[in-house]
């Protein structure tokens, strides 16, 4: 197995990144641009339907991945995820915006699908695992730096967040110079089949698009709720979206440690009661206090639940099947985010939303527990350390 430089590794997870930014740089000034967009009526859309495009895309970039290797679907990729980032800023009609938006989400389900292969491709065991909660802490350091210019440029202007989709041409030529392209010869193990079908997968997709339910609840959320119900500008609410990620990118760098500790049948619980905490604090504060705690909690919901999810469908993955099954995991991420809007879009004020959410992962966590307590092993591992 090759290994990689550490530029390549920045590389990496500079463009696992971008996976976060789809929706997330024109959530500080969504509602201004909602109404330029012809959006007013239920702004999430702009940042949810790019998830509707990579459910739809996913298991195509998939089979791409399996077929041709990440490394080639990473490059293919990065220009049109450019090119429909940065064209939603000059875009006047309503149905050619969820186009475009749309076409954008395809780009990213080949983003999120390659840039896990290749971590696989790359690390094993412990240090896959390692990588894969640096590669999570990445993409919510993304979420710090891209809700940050996305708030700072929307004071500006709303078409101006839209530019920051351009960091992908960046990307590409670092992808090109850092990143060694692994051969594609076919690896067929003995007792594996590409169509084979992990048994825990499904428990793995569902847990991970409740998780994105949960959060992107919030991520939808607030842009409305905090100028409302508190009276934050637009730089405000990204500066506090970005705190939420902060909080994510540290607990994903824990997250390896807890799971020592628990073992991934706990952790993943562990999450939900953080993002049940959260929700609950964000229906309940009345103050800047309050809100800071809630988003403390939210962030560890998903520090704790997703890049340890991600890690599980590496690991009972096997090469002929793994580009299939992480686009199985793109979808349930994306997902999640897709559905976070029906939920969102119900006629009941935020508080009331926060609340529903609550129960949503009260019940989820209650469900895990008594499956990793009284029957079986829920996410298993070849890995001794994960069950230390």
């Amino acid at each position: 197995m090759k290994t990689l430089s550490k530029t390549g590794i920045f590389v990496l997870l500079l463009t696992s990144s971008l996976t976060i930014m789809v929706g997330t740089v024109i959530a500080p000034s969504l509602t201004e641009t909602a109404a330029h967009l012809g959006f007013t009526d239920n702004p999430g859309w702009l940042i949810t339907l790019p998830a509707l495009g990579v459910v739809l895309f996913a298991p195509l970039m998939g089979k791409l991945s399996d077929h041709k290797g990440p490394f080639s679907l990473m490059v293919w990729s990065l220009i049109p995820y450019a090119i429909f980032g940065v064209t939603g800023a000059v875009l006047n009609n309503p149905y050619i915006v969820i186009a475009d938006r749309i076409l954008l989400g395809a780009a990213t389900a080949a983003i999120q699908t390659a840039g896990t292969g290749l971590i696989a491709d790359f690390f094993e065991g412990e240090a896959r695992m390692k990588m894969i909660a640096w590669q999570g802490m990445a993409i919510e350091i993304g979420g710090v730096v891209f809700l940050s210019l996305g708030g700072l440029m929307g004071e500006s202007g709303w078409r101006f967040p839209f530019l920051i989709y351009l960091t992908a041409l960046i990307c590409l030529p670092l992808l090109l110079i850092s990143v060694p392209r692994l051969s594609r010869t076919p690896v067929h193990l003995p007792g594996h089949r590409s169509d084979e079908v992990p048994k825990d997968l499904l428990k793995i997709i569902i847990s991970t698009a409740i998780a994105m339910i949960l959060f992107f609840i919030v991520f939808s959320g607030l842009p409305q709720y905090l100028p409302g119900s508190f009276h934050f500008s637009t730089s405000q609410t990204g500066y506090f979206m970005a705190f939420i990620s902060l909080i994510a990118a540290i607990a994903a760098s824990l997250m390896p440690r807890v799971v020592k500790k628990l073992s991934a049948n706990y952790t993943v619980p562990l999450g939900f009661i953080s993002f049940l905490s959260g929700q609950l604090l964000f229906a309940c504060s009345a103050g800047t206090a309050g809100l800071l705690i809630a988003a403390v909690f939210t962030g560890i919901g998903f520090g704790f639940t997703i890049p340890l999810l991600n890690h599980v469908t590496i690991e009972i993955s096997n090469p002929q099947n793994r580009g299939r099954n992480l686009s199985y995991y793109s979808m349930a991420v994306f997902g999640g985010q897709f559905l976070s809007s029906f939920i969102g879009g119900l006629p009941f004020d935020l508080k009331t939303i926060f609340m529903i959410a609550a129960f949503i992962a009260l019940i989820t966590a209650v469900i895990l527990v008594i499956h990793a307590r009284y029957t079986i092993k829920i996410f298993k591992t070849n890995h001794q350390f994960l069950n230390k």
